[in-house]
């Protein structure tokens, strides 16, 4: 079975040449869909909210922060007794976009509510997207899990557009969820955003980590089943 990118070979000159228009075409197509999926995540954060691949398209690799025992210095402010619960390498197609990884004080296990926890989502970004599209998408993800009002939806969509810039590679994004209040969003170590609305916090991170979600293989391994760091 063909998939993008993929064509039949041929051996003359003019036929290669045609070869790469078609493989250099597909791939644009391929990156444009990515500034379109907004990071499972953010993911997705999360999403953000970025909408996984399938598990054949899924890197499962673990990833490769510099310090796998140490976040980052925004979530250490935050979150002084957090350790990191697990991640994962997000791909699409072979491309690289982003690393995922949970940092949690007190571990989430399956079962356990949203809401009552603290713990950040860290998306560390490898491709360049538009931050509209990420807070497009990650809505739409939103919706899926439960029905959102009008009103509510565009006050979201509002906060999220502002929260989340444009990303580059080796940029980071992080969801903070503080119980009872909301999100706090933060973009290289500084705050991009806030939505404080608990609803919205366990919408948001449900992308990612509810029983519901669109990839239960990607919320599995940030939940650190068989997911290892090195």
């Amino acid at each position: 079975m063909k998939t993008i990118g993929q064509i039949s070979p041929s051996r003359s000159a003019g036929s290669t040449g045609s070869t790469r228009s078609v493989r250099t075409a597909a791939r644009r197509r391929v990156l444009a869909r990515l500034g379109g999926l907004g990071g499972l995540a953010l993911l997705s954060v999360a999403t953000g909210g970025l909408t996984v691949a399938t598990p054949a398209q899924a890197s499962n690799s673990p990833p490769r922060p510099a310090s796998p025992t140490s976040a980052p210095a925004e979530i250490l402010e935050a979150l002084p007794d957090v350790r990191l619960q697990g991640g994962m390498r997000f791909t699409w197609f072979g491309l690289h976009v982003y690393d995922a990884r949970l940092w949690t004080v007190t571990p989430l296990r399956e079962g356990d509510d949203l809401v009552s926890r603290p713990y950040a989502l860290e998306l560390a970004y490898a491709r360049r997207l538009e931050g509209r599209s990420i807070a497009d998408r990650s809505l739409d993800e939103m919706k899926r899990l439960e029905a959102i009002g009008a009103s509510e939806a565009q006050d979201w969509l509002k906060a999220m557009r502002i929260a989340f810039p444009d990303v580059a590679p080796g940029d980071r994004l992080v969801g903070l969820h503080r119980p009872g209040r909301g999100v706090q969003f933060l973009h290289n170590g500084r705050v991009s955003g806030e939505v404080a609305d608990t609803r919205f916090a366990r919408l948001f991170f449900g992308i990612w980590l509810s029983a519901s979600t669109r990839e239960p293989a990607l919320r599995a391994q940030l939940l650190g089943a068989g997911t290892t760091t090195r």
